[in-house]
Parts: structure tokens; sequence; C-alpha cells
């Protein structure tokens, strides 16, 4: 599975944006997704993850109630990452990531990453 990460951008306090993820290969449809941020001298933390079918959804407490994880996968192998309320702590390199385990939040459990996209949330 190859991950392509895309949208991140300078937004304000307050605004909102919405990260894709374009996966390639069959075997979408079986892998778990997540979305891991790292800002720098920290890092990499869990954000969201979503089950294979979409039906289960995790989330950092941190972002319950402003971000919202989905994916579609008979269309077009996305996820996306919805990120509402956005705070200039959210600041970071958001990388999407692939798991064959259940919606796990350690970076360890996922297989494969993708490289990236940076969000900055600034006035």
């Amino acid at each position: 599975v190859q991950l392509q990460a895309s949208g991140g951008g300078l937004v304000q306090p307050g605004g909102s944006l919405r990260l894709s993820c374009e996966a390639s290969g069959r075997a979408f449809s079986t892998y778990g997704m997540g979305w891991f941020r790292q800002a720098p001298g920290k890092e990499r933390e869990f954000v969201a993850a979503i089950s294979w079918g979409g039906a289960t959804a995790d989330y950092a407490g941190f972002v319950k109630g402003r971000f919202a994880i989905s994916r579609d996968n008979a269309k077009n192998n996305m996820v996306y990452l919805r990120m509402n309320s956005l705070k200039p702590e959210d600041t970071a390199v958001y990388y999407c990531a692939a798991t064959r385990a259940f919606i796990p939040s350690t970076p360890g459990q996922y297989e494969y990453w993708g490289q990236g996209t940076q969000v900055t949330v600034s006035s």
C-alpha cells in the first residue's frame, strides 16, 4: 500500500482544514487507517483511526469533537481528516498510515506511512 497525504496549509486559529490521504493498491479496504502528527521536537502522536469498513473510529482526547476521520472505499481509496476549531497547538506534520490491526493508536502497529503534510495554525 502506498499512501499520499495532502491538504495541509496555513490556517488561522478557529479555522478548518480537510486532509486527504490517497491509497494505492487493491487491498485498501482491508486496512485500518490512521492519522498521526509530529510537531518539531516532539514524538509522533496518534490523532485518529478508522476501521477497514469505516464503522468504527477512535480519536485522541485532544481532538474529540473537533476532528472527524472518514474513508471512501468504494469510490477512490481515500481517507480524510476533517479538522475544525484549529488551535496553534495543532501545528504539526500530519501523516496517514495503514494497519492490519484494529484501529491501534501506537505508530509501531502501522505498516505503511505516507510522506506527511504540514499544518500550521497561526494568526
